[in-house]
């Protein structure tokens, strides 16, 4: 049989467990506002390229990584059909620019015969149903050369389109930037809904954020933001919001604000999600505490914090303290204490409360251990407030294996 005993077991057969519990002091202060988003980020002037015609890719230019200027060119389309019809359209404006000339000729020969007509008229000479005739053909050639004219304006009309999607057979960078996002191949067919490359400037960068129609209440422009994310450990950029769009969306009543970043060196990747702590304000001040350490009695539903009130009095111990907080080190068994609070304000990861006062060490980790056991007193690890902010953002079975696994001293198995 194989049997596993610590010496604190041995000791706790003739006495009661005294329960292992994570303290911090409270502190007093403004508590922050934050909203917490999630983000979406863009390259600064981040465009998808498209063709305007349809035609097969003959050569490719640019590749994903390089960097571009606007005007640049970065494929050429096949041309062969769009130089064709470019001639068909140059000879049909020569075409109506004949017919054209050959129709002022004619008006020209009609206004002539008129005046000869009118002079003859005046010596008796001529008639006028003859002058009423060459005034009928003088309107018909008047509006032989305005059909003319509109001819030649659509034939000239015709060319410049032809010449226009000639040019388009070469897809140029509308912005400067670096090319991204390649989707195109020699001898690929294209066509006006084939997103060919991602252009963008890497060294600026766009988070937007959704805001809810309630939120636009206490955010604006302007105000701080932090920039996180998981894939980047250690790293927070600190920005402001540059502007919000003041129409909201049917359905889902957001909008959409923006925060313009710096980006020379590279952290942030268009297409990247990250989270997004917006500072609005902050509270008056008052006594603060880690969320964790907000407790409901399950018997009597009263909110609170235990407390260790003479936790730390002694000189020594408080030396102790500053040297050892955040290294697992346990106290002696000291008394714990349930003071009812009443929470003022609520932020993302601390409470403002009343009724304990800065400087108390309050209980955040173990509180079930307390109420289970019907303690008064346990073995307290001091903390640090970083270190119980990251620590709330695990599991709590992960935060009290942690600590238990603290107390615990393995001996060898005996057989």
């Amino acid at each position: 049989m194989i049997i596993a005993c610590t010496g604190e077991a041995e000791r706790n057969e003739t006495v009661g467990v005294v329960p292992a519990v994570e303290v911090v002091q409270a502190q007093f202060g403004g508590l922050p506002l934050e909203e917490r988003l999630n983000g979406f980020v863009r390259a600064d002037n981040q465009v998808d390229i498209y063709p305007r015609i349809s035609a097969p890719i003959e050569e490719i230019y640019v590749q994903n990584g390089e960097q571009v200027q606007r005007g640049d060119a970065l494929l050429k389309l096949r041309d062969t059909d769009y130089n064709e019809r470019l001639r068909q359209a140059e000879a049909s404006l020569r075409i109506n620019l004949a017919q054209r000339r050959q129709a002022e000729a004619a008006l020209g020969e009609v206004e002539s015969e008129l005046r000869r007509e009118r002079i003859l008229a005046e010596r008796d000479l001529s008639s006028d149903l003859e002058i009423e005739r060459l005034e009928a053909r003088l309107e018909s050639a008047e509006a032989s050369v305005e059909l003319a004219n509109a001819q030649v304006e659509q034939a000239r009309s015709n060319v410049n389109e032809q010449i226009e999607a000639l040019e388009q057979t070469t897809v140029r960078a509308p912005v400067s930037g670096t090319v991204g996002q390649r989707n195109a191949e020699v001898g690929m067919q294209v066509n006006t809904n084939t997103r060919l490359y991602t252009v963008g400037d890497l060294t600026r960068s766009k988070v937007t954020i959704n805001l809810t129609e309630r939120m636009l209440g206490y955010i604006s422009p302007g105000q701080t933001v932090r920039v996180f994310s998981e894939n980047l450990p250690d790293t927070v950029i600190t920005a402001e919001i540059s502007r919000i769009s003041p129409f909201l969306g049917a359905g889902n009543f957001s909008t959409e604000a923006e925060i313009e970043i710096d980006n020379e060196g590279g952290l942030l990747m268009p297409g990247m999600f990250v989270t997004v702590d917006v500072l609005y304000g902050e509270t008056e001040q008052t006594t603060i505490v880690p969320l964790s350490a907000i407790y409901r009695q399950p018997q009597t539903g009263q909110t609170g914090v235990f407390i260790a009130p003479a936790f730390g009095m002694e000189a020594s111990a408080i030396e102790d303290l500053e040297n050892n907080v955040g290294n697992g080190s346990l106290s002696n068994p000291t008394d714990i204490e349930f003071r009812p609070v009443d929470v003022i304000a609520r932020g993302r990861d601390a409470a403002g409360v009343e009724g304990i006062r800065s400087g108390d060490w309050v209980v955040t980790v173990g509180q079930n251990l307390l109420t289970r056991d019907d303690s008064g007193q346990a073995r307290v690890r001091p903390g640090s407030w970083h270190s119980i902010m990251e620590m709330q953002r695990l599991q709590p079975q992960d935060l009290l294996r942690e600590i238990m696994n603290d107390n615990v001293v393995e001996r060898p198995h005996i057989e």
